[in-house]
């Protein structure tokens, strides 16, 4: 993801990264003398857990204008560090940001508290598509914050015709030593099984096999196995093509024309990130007025504006431009966007395997 004016959601907590959130949540906590009292004696904080630019530039300042609340808002770079870390206890968080196949591995651990709607009525902006989810039916736990589908972000003067396959990046040498690839053990299995003509659910354990051998094959010609800082690296020029998400690259290709971004015509995964209140949260009123906010048309759309990512809110959508909503990457078209899916959490067993396969990957 060379210059870090903007940064992956999901990029390592580093440089400006770090500096934007402030202090690390072990400090933060730390300074309990100094935490704002209401009227009522209700602390007026709260502690988000959150994606690298992740936020509007001033949503956190907006909500403590309007509410009072401040908010102190630390860094995960991946759902795994986000799930280990609230999984070893809540050391204080409200409001986590998880992708919904996490919505689905949190519920099932106990690691969430239910929402009381009747504090979200600002859920009724959102589109009918993300109302109901597969994930957590009846939105129980979980509020959609975006939605994002993967695929290769691209420089077009490095490359001879738009590289629509996944086979580019994944069986090919033709961009040899030139291919970022996410190092995520479920993105890389899943998405090579969509390259395989497999879907993302559900996959046959040889089809597993042979994705690990497929990617042990392009081993040499892949340069780097990232942590979903593609953009950077492409606009670095250190690759010209990477697995990553639309949003990501859309920030990009503000600052670069030389940058684009194709869905492969095998089809992609879809993923939301939602806002969801962890157990043990302790100051559940302040996360539900938070998450009000957010899904508010005016405060979603400024946030939308920052960061480039598609909104499933049908307020904000209206507010916004129409360089924003007419935006093939970050909208890919509906006969694109029907070759993609939900991937599901399938457990633990299926999760271990998947790691396990990854890390023969890497160790080939």
């Amino acid at each position: 993801m060379a210059s870090r004016l903007t940064r992956s959601r999901r990029s390592l907590l580093a440089g400006l990264g770090a500096a934007a959130a402030g202090l690390s949540f072990s400090a933060v906590e730390g300074c309990a003398a100094k935490r704002p009292i209401g009227p009522n004696g209700e602390e007026l904080r709260l502690n988000l857990y959150n994606w690298d630019t992740y936020i509007g530039d001033t949503t956190l300042d907006d909500f403590k204008r309007t509410t009072g609340v401040e908010v102190k808002m630390s860094l995960f770079s991946t759902n795994d560090e986000l799930f280990a870390k609230l999984k070893a206890g809540n050391p204080g968080f409200d409001v986590i940001v998880p992708s919904n196949e996490y919505v689905t591995r949190f519920r099932i651990a106990g690691l969430l508290e239910s929402l009381d709607h009747a504090k979200i009525p600002n859920s009724a902006n959102l589109l009918p598509a993300f109302q109901n989810p597969p994930f957590d039916p009846g939105r129980r736990y979980s509020m959609p914050y975006t939605w994002l589908v993967l695929g290769i972000g691209y420089r077009k003067s490095r490359v001879d015709s738009v590289p629509d396959s996944w086979k580019w990046v994944m069986d090919s040498d033709r961009y040899k030593g030139r291919i970022g690839v996410f190092s995520e053990a479920d993105d890389m299995i899943e998405l090579g099984a969509k390259y395989m003509g497999h879907s993302v659910r559900n996959i046959p354990l040889d089809v597993i096999d042979q994705v690990a051998k497929m990617y042990i094959r392009q081993k040499p010609n892949i340069k780097i196995f990232h942590h979903d800082e593609g953009q950077d690296l492409l606009a670095a020029g250190d690759v010209d093509l990477i697995m990553e998400y639309n949003g990501d690259v859309a920030q990009k290709m503000l600052e670069d024309p030389d940058l684009d971004f194709v869905v492969p015509r095998e089809g992609s995964i879809i993923n939301s990130d939602c806002l969801c209140i962890p157990k043990g949260a302790p100051r559940p009123d302040n996360a539900h007025r938070f998450i009000n906010f957010i899904l508010d048309a005016r405060n979603g759309a400024a946030i939308y504006r920052k960061i480039k990512y598609p909104t499933p809110n049908a307020a904000a959508l209206a507010l916004m431009p129409p360089d924003y909503r007419n935006n093939s990457v970050i909208f890919p078209p509906p006969e694109v966007m029907a070759r993609c899916e939900y991937a599901d959490f399938e457990g633990l067993d299926r999760a271990h395997l998947f790691d396990e396969t990854v890390t023969r990957i890497f160790a080939a």
